[in-house]
């Protein structure tokens, strides 16, 4: 929940207690609210729990090992984990980063915006769950993904069920009625991201639905020129795979 300009220090609406609290409880009500009124639900119970089918599905899809953008509770990190998966998530919530190692996870407590270990070598980067709104600048946001990943790499990311891009600024609202400051969001369905997509050469590889939730995977192109920086030294949940594979972006981290 952040933009490209605020690179080092989280910022705080997704630690903010209305999260936290539902996190906590495994369930809402819990929204993103619009200065209009306007409330998006958002599904708690469901990342609380354990990956379902359509989650399974989508992380057949991953290739080599996966950052999970904006990874919540950490369903899908657990996931990958118990597949033997390298995999690591990184989300600004610190109740977030602990329910994902509380599940054998890797996290890290970053934006994507700020420097991360393995920087143009990973496989896989994931927007799960809406995560393709993180800043609300879905362009500043895939311009960011390819520089995180290889050459050729994946990216998949969860759209909205229609045709929409707007920009907004929301609060996250819990049911008793605590909320967040305001942070910049953005709501965009598949077409709306394959033309975003379209001047920052990215490849469409694959589009599909299930279960009321919209995806599309696209591949990078096959050339990077962005240096790789120094190792991070931002600290991982203390959940470290016993034997990392020397060349793992995960062990670097």
């Amino acid at each position: 929940m952040t933009t490209a300009h605020e690179l080092d220090t989280p910022p705080r609406p997704w630690s903010a207690d209305p999260y936290a609290d539902a996190l906590r409880t495994g369930r809402g009500p819990l929204h993103l609210r619009r200065d209009d009124g306007w409330l998006l639900p958002l599904d708690v119970e469901r990342w609380c729990t354990r990956a379902d089918s359509v989650d399974r599905a989508l992380l057949d899809l991953c290739e080599g090992a996966v950052l999970d953008v904006g990874c919540g509770p950490g369903r899908l990190v657990a996931e990958l984990a118990a597949r033997g998966t390298p995999a690591l998530g990184i989300d600004v919530s610190e109740a977030a980063v602990a329910h994902t190692a509380h599940r054998g996870g890797q996290a890290l407590l970053r934006s994507v915006f700020a420097p991360l270990p393995g920087e143009g070598r990973w496989g896989t980067v994931l927007l799960a769950d809406g995560n393709v709104g993180i800043g609300g600048d879905p362009r500043a946001l895939l311009t960011r993904a390819a520089q995180l990943l290889a050459p050729g790499g994946m990216l998949i990311a969860e759209t909205a069920p229609f045709d929409v891009d707007e920009r907004v600024r929301v609060r996250i609202v819990g049911g008793d009625a605590a909320e967040t400051d305001p942070f910049p969001w953005a709501r965009i369905g598949t077409p709306a991201l394959l033309r975003a997509a379209r001047p920052q050469r990215w490849r469409p590889v694959a589009q599909w639905s299930a279960d009321g939730r919209c995806f599309v995977a696209l591949r990078s192109r096959t050339s990077n020129s962005r240096a790789e920086p120094p190792k991070s030294t931002a600290v991982l949940s203390s959940q470290r795979p016993r034997n990392p594979s020397p060349d793992s972006v995960v062990a670097d981290a």
